[in-house]
């Protein structure tokens, strides 16, 4: 499982010109699933997010996670996380999760965020979606639960 994590002021998703979810201060989230995740790989997701030390504190150090910042997440799919460049000029998917192992993962991130007390807003699975995000910092992180960065 890969993730693009984004410290933002707001951050939104449009799906057919209509505003359908949107956050104020807090994480920016485009989770991608491969083939080979599971529901191991969904805790560690949502706990490695959760835990993230990156909004300020008095100081100004980044000493602070999610809920010490009293932050919001707007998480999106994005199966072209897992999209390899390397040969030609067309990205291969061939490793992204297929839609029901796909979803049904970005689900299991989504409800384990929530479990662990947060307000999570969502993008809509398998939509074509515009995000409108304001990055504050900017802080963008890059995840993944096999590589452990």
């Amino acid at each position: 499982m890969r993730a693009v994590v984004t410290r933002v002021n707001e951050a939104r998703v449009t799906i057919e010109g209509e505003t359908t979810a949107s956050i104020g201060r807090g994480l920016l989230v485009l989770l991608g699933v491969s083939r080979d995740d599971g529901p191991d790989d969904a805790k560690y997701m949502a706990a490695k997010i959760a835990g993230l030390r990156i909004f300020a504190d008095a100081a100004g150090a980044m000493n602070l996670d999610l809920a010490e910042a009293g932050g919001e997440i707007l998480v999106v799919s994005q199966f072209t996380l897992y999209g390899d460049a390397r040969k030609g000029r067309r990205p291969s998917f061939i490793t992204a999760a297929g839609g029901e192992l796909g979803e049904a993962l970005y689900e299991r991130v989504i409800a384990e965020l929530r479990a662990l007390g947060h307000r999570v807003a969502t993008g809509r699975f398998g939509a074509t979606m515009d995000i409108a995000s304001t990055n504050h910092g900017p802080v963008t992180i890059l995840l993944d639960s096999k590589r452990g960065f």
